[in-house]
């Protein structure tokens, strides 16, 4: 039986972290209770991973950065002393762990094509996606620190909008590796006929392009999924472009809903230009969450909180965030929007899109403090509950990134006061039996595969490409 038309969805929700010690709550693991400095543990990830698995949570969303924390002063000895996503662990060797732990919590892994190869990483995903059954995600990120740059054969950081189209490209190249390059009957795994894969239905992909050249075939049979979740955050208008010719999910900055709201009609807009269909694409957003039995109890647990975070780490943060030194800025001076090769949604986020609000370098500096640049949310679980159905019916994303203040307080206090309060409204998923994929649970049980309107579908049928003597 259909559920009523006027019945509300359950949300997705993603725990929010980073391989290090400060995610984006700027001071916070010098509260007694955090436990992130235990990041280099692997029981530490098991014990989150768990939680989240156990309560329903979709997925676990681990973001990354490839350099140094050093816009702020020039150097990064701010980002070090306040562990300000310093240092940074990589994320990817996590997850096989942490799946083996788990049974149906997917892994959203941040991964930048402007420093990768596709031939490589398209290897790495396969494996993953076979090791998790089919619950992997990737985090496309095209990088916005000048220090990854230096430190991985740049003289400087590439432009921006070309950092995209190089992106697309690699995008390009992991479609054909990904979805045309072994046929689905290609493994036989015939004992009898000593045939594991037939030859004649494994092809070389033959990508000739502006950055890449990969001639031959996939390394690795295809996994459940074949092409992993495809998670994207970034909207500028290249990354808009790039959200709506490639995105499931969209991962959206911004303090207010309207801003998403506008956001999501633009990338709409866009998909249905690629002929992909509305529902093509999720969008979430971050979110902190204080909360505890009553109101009053939050608010205080926020005020402790706020009492422990670090200026100096806000600051390192935005800086390079934004690519702008803030150092030399007056506490008081307007926030102004400044062109740069960083991540240009974080500055007009707050400079163009909430001219109800003229942001100071202070406010963002106690802003960033406990969440980052994403809304915090304080209250007792009716509370909390309201305000993120609020958020999510205004604004029409479809969930959330649970970031935390501390780590695995948040988590805990979350799972243990607000999941009862959501499932009780039919706004969070239980726990299921089933054995899905992360894109059915994203996109319903049976979509193992990427969908017929995604444009990465066009290179299903390589077989072309083959020579008629079988030889590539």
């Amino acid at each position: 039986m259909a559920p009523p038309e006027n019945q509300k969805k359950p949300l997705l929700f993603n725990g929010f972290m980073m391989n290090v010690v400060g995610h984006i709550s700027a001071g916070l693991w010098r509260h007694p209770e955090d436990r992130a400095c235990e990041y280099t543990s692997l029981d530490y990830w098991i014990y989150i991973a768990r939680l989240l698995d156990q309560a329903g949570f979709d997925a676990i969303f681990i973001a990354d950065a490839l350099g140094q924390i050093d816009v702020y002063q020039g150097k990064a000895d701010a980002a070090l002393r306040a562990a300000a996503q310093s240092p940074v662990n990589d994320p990817i060797l996590l997850v096989s762990a942490l799946a083996a732990a788990t049974q149906q919590l997917g892994f959203g892994i941040t991964v930048s094509t402007t420093y990768e190869h596709p031939y490589l990483l398209a290897r790495k995903f396969t494996t993953l996606d076979h090791l998790t059954k089919g619950r992997v995600a990737w985090n496309i990120v095209t990088s916005v620190l000048e220090s990854a740059a230096r430190n991985l054969g740049l003289d400087r950081q590439m432009d921006h909008d070309e950092r995209y189209a190089l992106a697309q490209e690699f995008l390009e190249v992991g479609y054909k590796l990904w979805e045309g390059s072994w046929q689905e009957d290609a493994v036989r795994r015939d004992k009898q006929a000593g045939i594991y894969t037939d030859p004649e239905k494994v092809h070389p992909i033959r990508h000739k392009g502006r950055w890449f050249t990969v001639p031959d075939a996939h390394l690795a049979e295809p996994s459940p999924q074949r092409t992993p979740v495809l998670f994207q955050a970034g909207t500028s208008d290249r990354g808009r472009l790039f959200a709506a010719q490639n995105a499931e999910v969209v991962f959206l900055g911004g303090t207010s809903a309207l801003a998403m709201r506008n956001d999501i009609e633009r990338i709409r807009v866009l998909a249905r230009a690629q002929g992909r269909a509305d529902d093509a694409i999720r969008f979430i957003t971050a979110v902190s969450v204080v909360v505890d039995e009553t109101d009053d109890k939050a608010h205080a647990k926020f005020q402790d909180y706020l009492s422990y975070t670090s200026q100096e780490a806000a600051l390192a943060l935005f800086s390079a965030w934004t690519g702008v030194d803030w150092s030399g800025w007056p506490l008081d001076a307007p926030l102004e929007y400044i062109e740069t090769n960083a991540s240009r949604s974080a500055l007009t986020g707050l400079t163009r899109i909430d001219a109800d609000r003229q942001w100071t370098v202070g406010d963002i500096s106690d802003y960033i403090g406990v969440g980052g640049l994403h809304p915090t949310v304080i209250g007792s679980p009716q509370t909390v509950a309201d305000a993120l159905e609020k958020l999510a019916d205004e604004s029409g994303i479809d969930g959330f990134n649970l970031a935390y203040a501390i780590s695995p307080g948040s988590f805990e206090d979350f799972v243990r006061w607000v999941v009862p309060e959501l499932r009780a409204r039919g706004r969070m998923r239980s726990p299921d039996s089933r054995s899905l994929t992360l894109r059915e649970r994203l996109q319903g049980e049976g979509q193992r595969h990427l969908r017929d309107d995604h444009p990465g579908t066009r290179f299903r049928d390589l077989r072309g490409n083959r020579s008629p003597g079988g030889e590539a």
